[in-house]
């Protein structure tokens, strides 16, 4: 008695007759099943009989696709895969025009199915489809179904494309270089082309050398947009196929033509929307073409090629107006370049070539540069005299900064990641710019410096400036900016105050999104973690920090430390000496009750900030605190050694003063936490155990024998 879940309630055609409704037992055999549908029609020969799904893809029903058959599917009873391939053969030697012309056309929509396809194959069908197409003697109509019966069997993979002979390619070819031919033929040909080339190299050798760029150009400017997809699809095959030599070739001559402007103004610009098929190619188009630069991207400076180090020392000699070195000895060379290499903006100004090392960016972080510095050489010396000639810390270094921008662009661009089979991300500056990388990165380096500027941004901001500057590039390119004079505007009219007030509209509206109880749930939070705040400010204060004091005159600075008591009751604080860390509070002399602070300053409200007024920069300003204590007579000036140490000691003494904490550190933490928790408690963890202590760490592995070398495969 066979189990309900393997019985299945569907329904079998067959024209001229009444549908039969049967319970299909799965674990039947299906040969046993066609024979019981046979007899309740009274049909002879059940061998030559199979089910196929009547709606849909109308494929045939094997052992290995039965199981999915589900409850009120509809199956018809047909002639068997094997007697149609047999037919169908037949049918396609017959003498009739007509029959031929028939038996092509039931073959092309047939060979959709791999079952009919491997019957077909079997009798060797593709070779008679084959010899059709080299003799060429049949009408446009049986040619066209003659060549799209040939790639439907071929596209299920039973027969290698490496099997075709070159009469068959040629005459392929033959039918896409023609002008006169039918535009369904040209159709299928370039498909078939197109398979061709991306399953050997060897085939596509043959068909570059069949199909030449200008034919394909032509199909190109044709109004029939199939056929513009068809040859653009070949084109990409071939792009992506070829060598780096035929490659370099390929664009050159794409260049010379403008066939990427071509392209986004004539088929895309003029339709007025995108197909997705055609956006895709163009997506690829763009690949492969900035791929071009991945091996630059790949490759570190070479220290002992004479060809880097002299485009360097070219970077160096167009920023500074030197005196003739060759008079200069040895030793005193050395230090000029070295001076120089250090106000160009590397880390490693004796030995520049250095930071060229890490890839990527690699060496296409030298073609970058060296562009910019040839190419608009007002504008790079006036970014490296401006920024060399500054004092308060306050310089872009250029070449540092080129290096991480040349990294950012080649992220966006995904140069070096290969083209996916879905993408259809592109951008139209590309199909308006012949070297988009490099122009990208003289407009986007220039932006770089407006922006440092605008954030008075100092070395220790770096990071945090590429981030801005990143975000910049992607919101613009995001816009699809259609010419670089576009993105130029664009992308200089988003500056930092901009880039602010987006982020804020973005969190407002996020926040709005959110849900009530999420919403709720975010405000419950809050008392909790700004305790969890609070608490590790007056622990941080407990550590201490050591502080410079403030002096007028052009001595050593000396030092001070200052700390809160365990109790929270006392700040300790006294003289040091430089090499001294973590003193113990006994050794701090000095001490001010909490409970005699009266009030905290900060900023040019300082006393020593008013004493030393206009001599004092923002950086010095944005670090300055003060507090005043005994009825406000005295004070405790306060220098901190960074921003993030302000916002501790500013927010733990608003702690200890009752007072709210108001520090940028402050809201930037509690945001993260409440993110974070928010995230925790939304997490689906019902029937989850949760363990209340930490897993105990495994026992590290007796040797490492697994761990695989990489180093063999990029070698």
């Amino acid at each position: 008695m066979p189990q309900q879940k393997d019985i299945v309630k569907i329904a079998i055609q067959m024209p001229g007759a009444y549908p039969q409704l049967i319970q299909l037992d799965q674990k039947k055999p299906l040969s046993a099943v066609i024979k019981e549908v046979c007899d309740g029609w009274n049909l002879p020969g059940p061998d030559n009989y199979a089910l196929q799904n009547a709606d849909g893809v109308q494929t045939y029903i094997t052992e290995s696709n039965r199981l999915d058959i589900k409850n009120g599917c509809i199956l018809r009873l047909t002639k068997a895969p094997g007697r149609c391939a047999e037919d169908l053969f037949k049918g396609i030697q017959s003498s009739d025009s007509g029959v031929r012309c028939d038996s092509l056309k039931e073959l092309a929509s047939t060979s959709t199915d791999v079952t009919f396809a491997q019957e077909f194959i079997s009798r060797d069908g593709h070779l008679l489809l084959v010899k059709i197409v080299e003799d060429s003697n049949e009408s446009n109509v049986i040619m066209t179904h003659t060549l799209t019966g040939f790639m439907e069997l071929m596209d299920h993979g039973i027969v290698s494309w490496e099997n075709l002979s070159s009469v068959f390619i040629k005459k392929i070819a033959s039918f896409v270089n023609a002008k006169p031919t039918d535009a369904s033929i040209q159709q299928v040909s370039l498909d078939i082309l197109e398979s061709m080339v991306l399953s050997s190299h060897s085939l596509f050798l043959q068909v570059k050398q069949e199909v030449t760029m200008e034919r394909l150009i032509a199909h190109l400017q044709v109004t029939n947009q199939q056929i513009q997809t068809k040859a653009m699809a070949l084109l990409m095959a071939l792009l992506q196929t070829a060598g780096d030599s035929d490659r370099q070739d390929m664009f050159a001559f794409l260049s010379k033509k403008n066939l990427r402007q071509y392209i986004y103004k004539n088929i895309i610009h003029s339709s007025g929307a995108v197909q997705d098929e055609m956006a895709h190619y163009l997506y690829v188009l763009q690949s492969v073409t900035l791929n071009h630069l991945e091996p630059r991207m790949r490759t570190p400076l070479d220290c002992y090629s004479q060809e880097q180090r002299d485009i360097l020392h070219g970077l160096r000699q167009a920023a500074f107006e030197t005196e003739s070195e060759n008079s200069l000895s040895h030793e005193r060379r050395r230090s000029l370049c070295a001076k120089e290499f250090k106000k160009l903006g590397f880390s490693n100004n004796s030995n520049p070539g250095q930071d060229l090392v890490r890839t990527p960016p690699g060496l296409l972080a030298l073609d970058t540069m060296f562009y910019f510095a040839a190419r608009y050489p007002d504008a790079y010396s006036r970014f490296v005299l401006e920024n060399s000639s500054r004092e308060d810390k306050h310089e872009c270094p250029f070449a540092r900064s080129s290096i991480q921008l040349t990294l950012i662009l080649c992220e966006i661009l995904r140069i070096g990641e290969p083209p996916s089979e879905t993408g259809s991300h592109y951008h139209p500056i590309f199909f308006s710019q012949d070297r988009l990388m490099e122009e990208l990165f003289c407009v986007c380096i220039q932006l770089l410096n407006k922006t440092w500027k605008e954030m008075r941004a100092t070395q220790e901001d770096f990071d945090k400036v590429m981030q801005v500057v990143r975000e910049q590039i992607t919101r613009t390119l995001s816009s699809k900016p259609t010419s670089l004079e576009l993105f130029k505007n664009k992308v200089n009219a988003l500056n930092y105050s901009e880039i602010l007030k987006l982020r804020q509209t973005e969190r407002l509206h996020q926040e709005e999104t959110l849900a009530p109880p999420v919403l709720e749930l975010k405000e419950r939070l809050k008392p909790e973690l700004l305790e969890l705040i609070r608490q590790q400010r007056l622990n941080r204060l407990c550590q201490g920090t050591m502080f410079r004091k403030i002096s007028s005159r052009r001595r050593q600075d000396k030092l001070w430390y200052c700390r809160l008591s365990p109790n929270h009751k006392m700040l300790h604080y006294g003289d040091v000496e430089e090499d001294t860390e973590n003193p113990p509070i006994e050794s701090l002399q000095e001490k001010i009750p909490v409970a005699d602070i009266k009030g905290l300053l900060t900023g040019k409200d300082c006393p020593h900030m008013k004493e030393h007024k206009g001599k004092q920069n923002k950086e010095v300003l944005d670090q300055a605190f003060s507090i005043s204590y005994d009825v406000e007579e005295y004070s405790l000036n306060f220098i901190a050694p960074s921003r993030t140490d302000f916002c501790l000691w500013t927010d733990g003494l608003s702690v200890l003063l009752g007072r709210e904490m108001s520090s940028e550190s402050m809201r930037s933490e509690l945001e993260i936490l409440l993110s974070m928790e928010i995230k925790l408690r939304l997490l689906d963890l019902e029937n989850v155990p949760i363990p209340d202590s930490a897993p105990v760490i495994p026992k590290p592995p007796s040797n490492y024998n697994f761990c695989y070398d990489f180093s063999q495969t990029e070698q």
